[in-house]
């Protein structure tokens, strides 16, 4: 007969094991990447809409650049068209050293620095007066009126900004009423920047505004309910709350309009400016078509125009740059 003692576990079951190390859980295998036949072949249809997009940027904007070497070579029309023999800097040094380059380019900059001032602020302010209006009826033709002028062309633009700054035109026929002297805005140098920036803000403001409209639905309601609860106002929602929330769009749309600072609308100038105005009127890209179209100087305008689109390139990335370091906000 067995005998049993305090220690041992009643109904004669054994004790259980030590407790040994947890094992720990297994974690998920990564999902085996696709290789990109893979990807081809599951997906064709998609990438097949980018190969007529990527056709047009390949024949018509990166194999011409091979024909920037020309700024290099000395081309004669009718001869080879990557120049007949190497120059070198040549035209470089011409363009350096003429005047009237220098003085295209400081209208250039003139005319660049006050469309940027100027065009890019007034979508901004637009978008934000339009999403404070509260009918729609009146939002909608506000929207409509605005950005009717993106559409129409750059030749209907300059003949309506012309008509309207004539001498006889409706501006010259107010001044008359209030007993002032006709004005020849577009005889006289000093009015030119004037007229091509105020036109500019007439044409694409409207357009500008859709992005800005766009960006301000993305804007969480409860922010400027908690903002109300707060006691903000309306001027500190704005500040606090609708600004920052549209600033990834201000900040890409701002580099993009810093890329483009060297790119002055070419046609528009062309059909608003005369041999009068050319003292403020003439830029770079007219320059480059009298000389290079007019008088056949195809070498010496390529130089010109590569220099030009060096700059624009750098000031696209250094405006990337600090944009990054500054708000943390760029486009790469």
């Amino acid at each position: 007969m067995s005998t049993s003692t305090a220690l041992d576990p009643p109904n004669g079951t054994e004790d259980p094991p030590p407790p040994g190390p947890a094992t720990p859980p297994r974690r998920p295998l990564p999902p085996a990447r696709r290789t990109w036949r893979q990807a081809l072949g599951r997906d064709w249809q998609l990438y097949s809409l980018v190969v007529l997009p990527l056709l047009f940027f390949l024949i018509f904007r990166y194999l011409p650049m091979i024909g920037n070497v020309i700024a290099f070579r000395r081309f004669e029309p009718g001869g080879s068209i990557l120049g007949e023999e190497w120059v070198g800097l040549q035209y470089v040094r011409m363009f350096l050293s003429d005047p009237t380059f220098w003085q295209v380019f400081t209208n250039q900059l003139w005319l660049g620095a006050l469309t940027l001032v100027f065009c890019f602020p007034v979508p901004i302010v637009l978008a934000l007066l339009l999403n404070e209006v509260r009918t729609r009826a009146l939002k909608r033709f506000v929207q409509s009126v605005s950005y009717l002028p993106h559409f129409l062309s750059i030749v209907i633009i300059a003949g309506i900004t012309m008509q309207i700054l004539a001498t006889d035109g409706p501006v010259n026929q107010a001044l008359e009423s209030f007993g002032h002297k006709p004005i020849p805005f577009l005889q006289e140098p000093e009015w030119f920047r004037t007229i091509y920036v105020g036109s500019e803000i007439w044409q694409t403001a409207g357009w500008g505004t859709i992005l800005y409209l766009a960006a301000l639905t993305t804007i969480d309601d409860e922010l400027y309910e908690a903002a109300r609860i707060d006691g903000a106002n309306r001027w500190q929602q704005t500040w606090h709350i609708t600004l920052p929330g549209i600033r990834p769009t201000m900040i890409t749309l701002l580099i993009l309009n810093i890329g483009t600072f060297m790119a002055v609308g070419f046609e528009k100038i062309l059909l608003l400016y005369n041999p009068l105005t050319y003292p403020t009127a003439d830029v770079i890209s007219t320059y480059l078509y009298r000389t290079g179209v007019e008088s056949n100087s195809f070498s010496y305008a390529a130089a010109i125009g590569l220099f030009e689109a060096i700059i624009g390139l750098v000031l696209i990335f250094s405006a990337n740059q600090l944009s990054r370091r500054t708000v943390g906000t760029s486009l790469w």
